[in-house]
């Protein structure tokens, strides 16, 4: 893609530059919030600029790309990994990134949850060892990329359900890149455990049409272990999930985390994220027909939480931040508004 050298609102680049993203597989929310703003970045740039959507994973593979160069802005969800990617925390292997740097955030209202057929009898994820045998788990692998498979097994772990002794004495583990198989998979049978995320998406109200569903928690020692590393845990409202009659308190997958190295262009960070805060209704505007609590991406968008990031903001981002503190977001010539 080119840049449109248009008249748009704002500031504009002073050098031709070449921007490239790292996304999603290609259908998902990271690649069109890097579309929106390769398109509105690129309305500000001088013509002989180019961008281009790398795809990618949303995990650490991020990180990687940024580490060597293959990019300049990555995106990662979720936001609550953004700690261990920049110190090299925890269960992945990972090393510490502290050159690591934020544009900000975009709302992804999310949580990992494990939810199992009501016929098995447990009550928490501790309560998994104790019947391996008749388990069937599907989730993510846990790769050294995948962060639901790296949350869903580090969380077994802290649980008491370690993987490796789960497999010992019987259990099967089944695992797909992206979360709506496994789903499916398990509102029609063939898994009876299911440890995964987008729980605001429609496939998730129909894991109860062929059998009860029963919700675990994942215990104390499991969510103080992640609040250790910098990770939260979050609620899930009783009635939000089918058959969910309490509320259920399980791990914050919520957000999308924008980075970048520290020696990014600081006119380009500065830009990217004024295009972010000032054009925003242009991304909002392709998720309104959903209702706010059940959409990928949320809205309204509020500056002020976009820049609060588990890694620390890139100084261009920084500044932008604090220049559009008193401003409203564009209105006019948007796309999708």
């Amino acid at each position: 893609m080119t840049a449109a050298n248009t008249q748009a609102a704002g500031p504009h680049l002073s050098s031709p530059v070449n921007l490239r993203f790292k996304a999603d597989w290609g259908q998902a929310n990271l690649t069109r919030i890097s579309g929106w703003l390769a398109q509105e970045v690129g309305d500000r740039s001088p013509r002989e600029s180019q961008f281009s959507i790398h795809a990618g994973r949303g995990g650490i593979d991020a990180v990687d790309a940024l580490r060597d160069g293959s990019v300049d802005i990555a995106l990662v969800t979720p936001a609550a990994a953004g700690r261990l990617l920049l110190e090299g925390a925890g269960p992945t292997d990972n090393p510490a990134a502290p050159w690591l740097r934020s544009l900000g955030k975009i709302a992804h209202r999310d949580r990992l949850v494990v939810a199992v057929d009501a016929a098995l009898p447990v009550h928490c994820v501790a309560d998994l060892a104790a019947v391996a045998a008749d388990l069937v788990i599907g989730t993510s692998a846990d790769d050294g990329v995948n962060a639901i498979g790296l949350a869903a097994h580090h969380g077994l772990k802290l649980a008491g359900a370690d993987p490796a002794q789960l497999r010992r004495d019987g259990a099967a583990f089944v695992y797909e890149e992206r979360p709506f198989p496994l789903i499916h998979a398990f509102a029609t049978g063939s898994i009876n455990v299911l440890i995964q995320e987008a729980v605001m998406m429609p496939a998730w109200q129909r894991i109860t049409e062929r059998r009860p569903v029963r919700y675990l928690e994942w215990g104390d020692d499991v969510l103080d272990g992640f609040a250790a590393l910098g990770w939260p845990s979050a609620v899930v409202e009783a009635g939000y999930l089918p058959s969910l009659d309490k509320d259920l308190l399980t791990l914050d997958f919520a957000d999308f985390l924008l980075l970048c190295c520290e020696d990014l262009d600081d006119e380009v960070a500065y830009l990217t994220t004024w295009c972010m805060v000032e054009t925003r209704l242009a991304l909002e505007g392709q998720y309104k027909h959903m209702p706010p609590d059940r959409t990928p991406v949320g809205y309204p968008l509020d500056p002020a939480e976009m820049q609060k990031t588990p890694v620390p903001l890139h100084a261009g981002a920084a500044r932008a931040y604090l220049d559009l503190a008193d401003s409203g977001p564009l209105t006019d010539g948007l796309m999708w508004t």
